[in-house]
């Protein structure tokens, strides 16, 4: 059978991500984590949302979720037993078995797969993204700067350059504009632009005092990648993708 490179790209992503949470669930929780402050409850949410997501595009990389067709079926039970599974296991590892860690596991499952119903890779790929960063970004009661600032240095600049990717490749699949012209550079950072403006204004909303360093290596992110484009585009005249 023949993989595209989307495929590969997606099913390598799959067992990376598939591994390290697999790791990070069944290993006891750092006095820093429990500093931090975050529902797990949203951790496991968000964690399951991701695998969906992989687990689909890894299977089914051009079509959207459908309901009546039995992959979709065949992931939902791959992730109940996994899911399963997972908590029985960590009762050996010095944690506890939480059947509300279950039901957040099942839950971000299915908002994933619902999403995917609705959307295609692309504009899917971008949700997912923008989901990540607004609600790790806003669910913490600390100061992840302070407890994590290498870390949550990181996290925001890669986040925002990845976003940036993912939008640079579906303008370049949806829209007639390409580099190095005005209305491609516009588009190229209105969107990340839009979402940063959006998570910190929601966590100003939040209480969470504007933070310069976060929205500067956050902005570094993204232009970085958008006129790392451009000048492709300037010097050899034809699309960066």
């Amino acid at each position: 059978m023949h993989l595209s490179r989307r495929q590969k790209v997606t099913i390598i992503s799959l067992i990376s991500y598939w591994s390290a949470i697999f790791i990070l669930t069944h290993i006891p929780i750092s006095r820093i984590g429990l500093k931090i402050s975050v529902s797990d409850k949203i951790l496991h949410c968000i964690a399951y949302f991701i695998l969906a997501f992989l687990l689909w595009f890894a299977i089914s990389p051009d079509k959207k979720v459908h309901w009546r067709k039995s992959t979709v079926w065949w992931i939902l039970v791959v992730i109940v037993w996994y899911g399963a599974l997972d908590e029985w296991l960590q009762g050996y590892v010095g944690r506890n078995t939480d059947i509300m860690d279950f039901f957040a596991d099942i839950s971000g499952a299915l908002t994933g797969l619902i999403l995917l119903s609705i959307f295609p890779f692309w504009p899917a790929s971008l949700a997912v993204t923008a989901s990540v960063i607004f609600i790790l970004t806003n669910l913490s009661q600390a100061n992840l700067a302070d407890l994590l600032p290498v870390t949550n240095a990181v996290f925001h600049f890669c986040a925002y350059a990845f976003f940036s990717l993912l939008w640079l490749q579906y303008i370049h699949r949806s829209l007639p504009v390409r580099p190095p012209q005005g209305r491609w550079l516009i588009g190229a950072i209105a969107l990340p632009a839009a979402l940063l403006v959006s998570v910190e204004f929601f966590a100003s909303l939040t209480g969470d005092e504007f933070n310069i360093a976060r929205t500067a290596i956050s902005s570094g992110g993204v232009v970085i990648v958008v006129m790392g484009a451009y000048l492709v585009g300037l010097f050899r005249r034809r699309p960066f993708f």
